[in-house]
């Protein structure tokens, strides 16, 4: 009896202990994830703690009454009753729409705040991205300073950061600070394996990031972020479609118990009969993410992603048929397929406050198969041509291990880790005889039995880097990293070598080492400088060193790249500015020629000179109106460059606007709650087609209007794309080939509705 007794105290002891505590959760308004390193205070009893990797928060209970006060760094700061806090198991914080101190991954591949980092770098937000309910990636990376994403149509692009724009591999793209394709192989239409719906933001690098990332990661590397688990039970479906044919179904469900959480979420998009002749296209896109705190100091998060996408393929048109407005398609036969499988697993450990270490093993399979109509090549006078189908494939197997070790001296930090990444990769091509009338189209082909290409290459790509942080004087951080890159190829050549199939059988590597030297400077009242040097290097690729003999034989880019900038708070912190002048100067830039026969080489530009401003500002005047606006001025010179035996020394680069601006305008009402309608205006000047600098493309300037409205869970938009109608061309280009412009999308409009079910604790 006596230990029934003592039972009974102890439980009401607990029971007494716990109702003495004041706890509960904080996450993200907008995403509803869980907010780690959270400030939690109660104001008049002078107690505070920050919220676990979980969000999770625990204080004594006051006697009086009391307010807790929630701030965290790049979020609204709330203020409530503790006794209304005691009734909420979850608090949700609002992103800052003018955020100065953004907590950022991509410049150190740990979390750090903003201003800490000696680098060009912009955050796409989930705000942005939910209210600009993108149909392409362009629509929201051009709102970066410095960036222009081309599009091609259906989700394909090129890119042009701090770069002309071009088909080269010179941007790294990341999935969770993964390669999303093994560096190497046909890095240039990886965006098209992007699963945009599960995004929750992005992180734009501007400049060489090689010292982190290694190769490719030279004009900048962009790191798209994954969606993680939410802490309450959620899902959400969505519809939309446009006056041209395209459909799209986005879905999601998430949810957390206990220390496991989990999302899955992806959408199924569809276009069919566009502007454009032969433009359908269809795309299935899926991520499945689990996030397991295995206790205080353990997580394990694994993510896998699956693609399925096909497309028809859209060449360029002549100055004719461009002016006339005429949208036929020269051939109706091309295509490009893709399926794309990635996993990855990483175990985070916290040794201890000092100490952190993270392990993650992935694993990729990409298939490529196409009929491309860039490899079409006219037979002189007569009505054939010459094309193919191939197919590009490759597995990955890789491991990335990093440690960060903070430092009681000069608020020191040092990062190190490896990486390693066996990627065996093959290609395939069959020659096809093609048939054309007299207007010009190809109206069809015949496959044959002829092999152009066949081949496969062992691609090994090694790695160590090592990123040093310290305080020298009071309000400086210096950054210094290193990093050792080493490819190896291994290729055997199934065929007898030949300018059609290919290198004989060999092995290749290239090595590089990419130092990084930057520093930042607080002037207190959110004021800071930052300046840098970096790095940046681009092997060859496969294709480029194998595809027919090459002569030369492609040599490594290399880059050096300083800049330097800063950012102020304005007008009581409504308003926020970031500035960075850069020069980049580059070795054996590989440049892509269209040769007379219309198809395209590689091969490598002596040297060139990329200098240019970047800006980026945000400015909230009053509560319901945001604006902003973001841009580049830019050179693009070649220093020594010759094409088909004529000199071009000094001449701009082709392909390269001097200005890229995008502005945008949103008014929320205040007396109209959940409304939104925007306007954006996306400025390309003109630039030069060729490298001769002998035909002038104007540019263009586009308009873009977008309304919403939002109720509880319900939500619906309307977005008119290209208001004015106006004919543009997203690239253009001339050669031996002719001119040749490449249609942008006309004047557009997307209707959607979704709604999104959000449970209890």
């Amino acid at each position: 009896m006596k230990q029934i007794y003592l039972l009974l105290i102890a439980c009401l002891a607990m029971r007494a202990s716990y109702a003495q505590e004041l706890a509960g959760r904080v996450a993200d308004a907008r995403t509803r994830e869980a907010l780690p390193g959270v400030s939690v205070n109660l104001m008049a009893a002078g107690k505070g703690c920050t919220s676990n990797a979980q969000g999770r928060y625990t204080l004594p209970a006051t006697a009086g009454p009391d307010s807790l006060k929630i701030s965290y760094v790049g979020y609204i700061t709330r203020k409530i009753a503790a006794s209304a806090a005691a009734q909420m198991p979850v608090i949700y914080l609002e992103a800052s729409s003018t955020n100065l101190n953004e907590v950022i991954v991509s410049s150190s591949r740990e979390k750090q705040l903003r201003t800490e980092a000696p680098v060009a770098i912009s955050t796409i937000s989930p705000q942005t991205l939910q209210e600009t309910k993108a149909t392409t990636l362009d629509k929201v990376l051009n709102k970066v300073s410095g960036v222009y994403m081309v599009d091609l149509g259906n989700e394909q692009h090129t890119m042009a950061i701090r770069q002309p724009i071009g088909y080269k591999s010179l941007f790294l793209y990341l999935e969770d600070g993964i390669p999303i394709r093994t560096v190497g192989d046909f890095n240039h239409n990886a965006l098209i394996e992007v699963n945009m719906a599960a995004l929750r933001n992005i992180e734009v690098i501007r400049g060489p990031a090689s010292s982190l990332y290694g190769s490719e990661a030279v004009g900048g590397a962009v790191n798209f972020i994954t969606a993680a688990p939410t802490l309450v039970p959620t899902a959400k479906v969505q519809l939309e479609a446009s006056n041209w044919g395209y459909k799209r179904t986005d879905f999601s469900v998430s949810d957390t118990k206990g220390k496991a959480g989990f999302y899955v979420g992806g959408y199924y998009a569809d276009q069919r009969n566009g502007y454009m002749d032969h433009s359908d296209f269809h795309k299935l896109a899926v991520t499945a993410r689990t996030d397991v705190q295995l206790n205080e100091n353990n997580k394990w998060t694994t993510t896998a992603t699956l693609v399925n996408y096909k497309t028809d393929q859209t060449g360029g048109l002549d100055s004719t048929h461009f002016y006339a407005k005429d949208y036929t398609n020269f051939q109706t036969f091309s295509y490009r397929e893709v399926k794309a499988l990635r996993i990855r697993s990483t175990l985070e450990h916290a040794w201890n406050t000092s100490n952190h270490t993270s392990v993650t093993a992935f694993f990729r399979h990409s298939t490529i198969g196409q009929n491309p109509f860039y490899a079409i090549k006219d037979i002189r006078n007569t009505l054939k041509a010459r094309g193919e189908i191939n197919s590009d494939a490759f597995y990955s197997y890789g491991v990335i291990a990093q440690h960060k070790k903070d430092f009681n001296w000069r608020q020191a930090s040092l990062i190190a880790g490896v990486s390693a990444d066996y990627s065996p990769a093959t290609y395939h091509a069959d020659y096809i005889d093609i048939t054309k009338n007299a207007a010009g189209y190809y109206t069809g082909y015949q496959a044959t039995d002829s092999l152009l290409t066949n081949y496969r290459v062992g691609l090994l790509n090694t790695a160590v880097y090592t990123q040093f942080a310290f305080a020298p004087v009071e309000n400086m951080r210096v950054v210094a990293a290193l990093r050792y890159d080493r490819m190896d190829y291994n290729f055997d050549n199934y065929l007898p070598p030949s300018a059609f199939t290919g290198a004989p059988s060999e092995r290749n590597n290239f090595n590089a080492l990419t130092p990084k030297l930057g520093l930042t400077y607080n002037l207190q009242h959110n004021r800071g400088l930052y300046a840098n040097y970096s790095r940046g290097f681009a092997p060859p690729n496969i294709s480029e060193l194998y595809r027919g003999v090459k002569v030369p034989v492609l040599k490594s880019a290399t880059y050096d790249n300083y800049e330097a900038g800063g950012w102020f708070a304005f007008a009581q912190q409504k308003g926020y500015v970031d500035v960075s002048i850069y020069q980049m100067k580059g070795t054996n830039e590989i440049v892509s020629v269209r040769d007379a026969d219309g198809s395209y080489t590689n091969q490598n530009a002596g040297a060139t000179t990329h200098r240019g401003i970047e800006w980026n500002a945000r400015y909230t005047p009053v509560k319901s109106v945001f604006l902003r606006t973001s841009g580049t001025y830019a050179r693009h010179i070649f220093d020594a460059y010759t094409e088909n035996g004529k000199t071009y020394d000094h001449n701009d680069m082709n392909g390269a606007p001097k200005w890229i601006t995008n502005t945008e305008i949103t008014w929320k009402p205040v007396s109209l709650k959940g409304f939104r309608i925007g306007g954006e205006w996306q400025h390309i000047s003109g630039y030069y087609m060729d490298a001769a600098n002998t035909a002038w493309y104007r540019g263009y300037d586009l308009f873009n209007i977008r309304t919403g409205y939002q109720w509880k869970g319900f939500e619906c938009w309307l977005n008119c794309m290209n208001a004015g109608d106006q004919l543009y061309a997203t690239t253009a280009e001339k050669s031996a080939y002719g001119k040749s412009y490449r249609v942008g999308p006309r004047q557009t409009f997307n209707f959607g509705v979704a709604y999104t079910f959000v449970g209890r604790k």
